[in-house]
């Protein structure tokens, strides 16, 4: 029996049917698929179909078959990302100010090719956040892929480090590039960070990776790993408030009962919790970096949270309060 038209493009049409028309709630007959193929110029008997449906399974695309009625229905099952974490990574992706709107785009249009056309449907998702201020540095993923790069090759990176000026445009923060050893990448506070070995301040120092310029990658060595090494990551992002530094202290804080869930989502679940002398209340311990971001975080709660030590991270309290009551008189 001769064979059909265009062959060596069936195997490749016939997988490209089963993943763009069926899912766990829509199946395909086998009239269907070789109505599908036709409109590719493929034609097929039904015996090979059966072949080409079990090589697919060899290629790792589980076609499963199920009698309704007098009739077969075929559906692929078993994709590599099931449609609940598709939804999650488009709504990632939406929400991140770290991603352009352009790139958003881009990354969720390839997500979609990885769904059904069913499912696709459920992806045209729109994420309202509120105040949302999309990131303009379209080369970020570049730079991002440079620091990777960096770290693998273990070599330092040069670059400029850049702030807004009142014109709305970026301006280098000093006049020469930061030469730094890459050692971490970080997501915190809605922000991609790189964590480095700055040696010129001997410390380890965070950078915001959409504020970066012109990256290069050295061919020197990276160095502090030793400093590295004692660089506790997560309580470092725990420590700083959206990621401004300042002296590590700890700090006792008292707060009302229904106020610890905003302890526990600030400092995490291995906080001590001990009662206090107020009715109501109680108090925890947590190391904190002292800036005026943290301040900014206690004033937000109110009256709900205070600071019972030391004294003096008190009255810089107080002050921050007085400062603020007279630019208002």
């Amino acid at each position: 029996m001769p064979k059909g038209a265009n062959q060596k493009l069936k195997l490749y049409r016939l997988a490209q049917i089963m993943l763009e028309k069926t899912d766990d709630e829509h199946m395909i007959t086998m009239p269907e698929i070789k109505a599908e193929l036709a409109l590719y110029g493929v034609t097929a008997d039904r015996k090979s179909l059966y072949d080409d449906l079990a090589t697919l399974e060899d290629l790792g695309i589980e076609v499963l078959g199920e009698k309704v009625g007098h009739n077969y229905y075929y559906h692929v099952a078993g994709k590599h990302f099931e449609i609940a974490e598709l939804k999650l990574l488009v709504d990632a992706i939406q929400s991140s100010k770290f991603i352009t709107a352009k790139k958003s785009g881009e990354l969720i249009k390839k997500l979609t090719a990885m769904a059904s056309k069913y499912e696709a449907e459920q992806l045209k998702r729109q994420v309202t956040v509120q105040g949302r201020v999309k990131t303009m540095n379209e080369s970020i993923y570049y730079f991002v892929d440079d620091v990777h790069r960096a770290i693998a090759s273990n070599r330092q990176i040069q670059f400029e480090y850049m702030k807004w000026n009142l014109a709305k445009r970026m301006e280098p923060r000093k006049a020469t590039p930061y030469v730094v050893s890459p050692w971490a990448m970080t997501w915190a506070d809605e922000n991609y960070y790189l964590i480095a070995y700055d040696e010129e301040a001997d410390c380890i120092k965070h950078f915001r990776v959409d504020k970066m310029k012109s990256i290069t990658v050295l061919e020197d060595k990276r160095i502090g790993r030793d400093r590295f090494k004692e660089f506790d990551l997560a309580q470092y992002s725990k420590m700083n408030f959206d990621m401004f530094g300042g002296d590590p202290t700890q700090v006792r804080l008292a707060f009302r009962d229904d106020f610890v869930g905003v302890l526990l989502d600030r400092f995490g679940r291995d906080i001590h919790i001990l009662p206090s002398t107020e009715p109501d209340w109680s108090e925890t311990d947590v190391t904190v970096a002292l800036s005026d971001h943290f301040y900014g975080w206690l004033f937000g709660l109110g009256t709900n949270v205070k600071i019972v030590s030391p004294k003096t991270v008190a009255r810089k309290m107080k002050e921050q309060l007085r400062k603020a009551e007279e630019m208002y008189q």
